[in-house]
C-alpha cells in the first residue's frame, strides 16, 4: 500500500487523456442524446448544489432523483435551490429526501446510476465505500479524506470501482480545464526544460463562520462549522490548497517523497475558529531532489494569491497566467471554460459513450500530499510519504450522533504522534 509509484500516478492522471478532443460547447448543445442518467446527491451545501446544477446543465435527461444531508434544513434548502434552477430535471419525491448521519445509505439505495458525494471531507471514505460496493458510478469532491486511515480506505474503494468497471471521478477540476491540460502538455514536451522547482500559493482572506446557537450540541456546532475542525476538514492546506499541490504533482508525474513545514494561528485566536491554522509554509521534496515551495494563508487585509509556477532549465510555466516564458514562449489561446462545468461535460460524455475513467488514485495522492504537509507543520519534523500513508492516526468521533461528546482534536494527537521523532 505504501508503494504508490510514479507508474500508478501517470496511469491515474492520464485516465481522461483521450477526452482532450471533446468540444464542451458541442456537448452542451447536443440535445439529441437524452438518455436518462439518474443522479443522487449526498451533501447539499454549496459545492453539492453546484455539482448537481452543473451535472444537469450538460444535457437533457440528467435527473436528480434523491437528496441527502446530515441536516434537515440543508437538504430542504438544497432541494428548493435545485428545483428553482432546473425544475424539469428534478424528479425527487418526498420519500427520496433524507437527513441524518445514515441519510447517505438511504439515498444511495434509491435506484440511480451515479452518486455525487459532496459532504465535509471526513465522510468521503465512508460514503465512497458504500457507493462502490453498491456498484454505483461516483463523482466525489476533493479532498477525499483527512487522514492516512481514510486514504487507505479510498485506495481500496478505488480498486473496487476498477473491478466493477464503474466511474470514479474526483473534483480536482484543473485536470479538466483545457488551459491547464495544454500547459501541462507543454511542460511534459520539454518547453521549460528539466524541472527544477515550483512555487504554489493559496492565500486568501478566509471563509465563513456560523454562530453557536442555544441548545446546539457540540457535534452540531462542529458540523455546522466543519471547515474549522480538522476531523471534518483536514485544515485549509488540505481542503483548498490541495488544488495547487496537485498541479505540481501532475507536472512531475509523481508525488513528493517527504516534506517539512511550519505554521500557526496568528489571527484565528477565538473559539469560533475552532482549531485550524491560519498560515502554513511547507517545503516538499521529490525523489530526484527537486522541490515545491508552498504557501497557504487565511488572513484578511493581506495579499490574496492562488497560483502555481513551475521552473525549469529553459523557462517557467505560470499556470494562472496561462503562459510559458523563457526559451520556448507559449500562451494559451483557447476559450475560457469553468473547470467545475468542464469536468461534468467529460464525465457525462464518457458515460454516454459507455466508457468510464477512474481518478481515485490521483485524488488519494493529491489529498495525501496535503495531509503530509499538515502533519509536518503541526509536528515540526520532516514527514515522509510512508509516515503519512501508514499513520495509525484516525480522526473520527467515537460515534456519529448529535449528542456525541468525545470529538477528536488533531493538534494534540499529531503532536503526540511525532514526539518520539523530535
Amino acid at each position: 500500500m505504501s508503494n504508490l509509484s510514479r507508474r500508478h500516478f501517470v496511469k491515474s492522471t492520464a485516465a481522461i487523456g483521450a477526452l482532450t478532443s471533446i468540444n464542451a460547447f458541442a456537448i452542451n448543445k447536443n440535445t439529441a442524446n437524452d438518455k436518462e442518467i439518474r443522479i443522487v446527491l449526498v451533501g447539499c451545501g454549496g459545492r453539492g448544489k453546484g455539482a448537481a446544477y452543473q451535472a444537469m446543465h450538460v444535457r437533457k435527461g440528467i435527473k436528480i432523483v434523491a437528496v441527502a444531508d446530515a441536516f434537515e434544513d440543508n437538504v430542504k434548502e438544497g432541494l428548493e435551490y435545485l428545483k428553482k434552477s432546473n425544475p424539469s430535471q428534478m424528479d425527487v419525491p418526498d420519500e427520496n429526501v433524507f437527513h441524518g448521519f445514515d441519510a447517505y445509505k438511504k439515498a444511495i439505495d434509491v435506484e440511480c446510476d451515479l452518486v455525487i458525494l459532496a459532504t465535509p471531507p471526513h465522510f468521503r471514505p465512508i460514503h465512497l465505500e458504500y457507493a462502490v460496493n453498491k456498484k454505483k458510478h461516483v463523482f466525489m469532491e476533493k479532498p477525499v479524506a483527512v487522514d492516512g486511515f481514510g486514504i487507505r480506505s479510498v485506495l481500496e474503494s478505488t480498486k473496487i470501482a476498477e473491478a466493477n468497471g464503474t466511474m470514479l471521478a474526483v473534483g480536482l477540476q484543473r485536470h479538466h480545464q483545457y488551459d491547464y491540460r495544454e500547459a501541462i502538455e507543454q511542460c511534459h514536451n520539454g518547453a521549460i526544460g528539466e524541472f527544477q522547482y515550483a512555487r504554489v500559493w493559496w492565500n486568501s482572506s478566509g471563509v465563513w463562520t456560523r454562530p453557536r446557537k442555544p441548545g446546539m450540541t457540540e457535534m452540531e456546532y462542529q458540523m455546522r462549522n466543519w471547515y474549522y475542525f480538522n476531523w471534518l476538514c483536514g485544515d485549509h492546506i488540505v481542503e483548498q490548497h490541495i488544488h495547487n499541490l496537485d498541479v505540481i504533482n501532475w507536472v512531475k508525474g509523481e508525488h513528493p517523497a517527504k516534506c517539512s513545514g511550519m505554521g500557526g494561528r496568528q489571527v484565528r485566536k477565538s473559539k469560533e475558529h475552532g482549531e485550524i491554522y491560519d498560515h502554513f509554509f511547507t517545503e516538499y521534496e521529490y525523489a530526484d531532489g527537486s522541490h515545491m515551495f508552498s504557501q497557504a494563508r487565511h488572513m484578511p487585509k493581506c495579499e490574496s494569491r492562488v497560483q502555481e509556477i513551475a521552473y525549469g532549465t529553459k523557462g517557467s510555466c505560470d499556470f494562472g497566467k496561462r503562459r510559458i516564458t523563457g526559451e520556448n514562449k507559449w500562451r494559451f489561446k483557447g476559450r475560457d471554460v469553468s473547470g467545475h462545468q468542464e469536468e461534468w461535460f467529460h464525465l457525462i460524455a464518457a458515460l454516454d459513450k459507455g466508457e468510464v475513467y477512474n481518478e481515485g488514485q490521483n485524488g488519494a495522492e493529491a489529498t495525501l500530499t496535503a495531509i503530509m504537509g499538515r502533519m509536518a507543520s503541526y509536528s515540526g519534523v520532516t514527514v515522509t510519504w510512508e509516515d503519512a500513508l501508514n499513520s495509525d492516526l484516525r480522526l473520527a468521533p467515537e460515534s456519529y450522533a448529535w449528542d456525541a461528546t468525545h470529538l477528536p482534536c488533531l493538534t494534540k494527537m499529531v503532536t503526540t504522534l511525532f514526539q518520539f521523532r523530535v
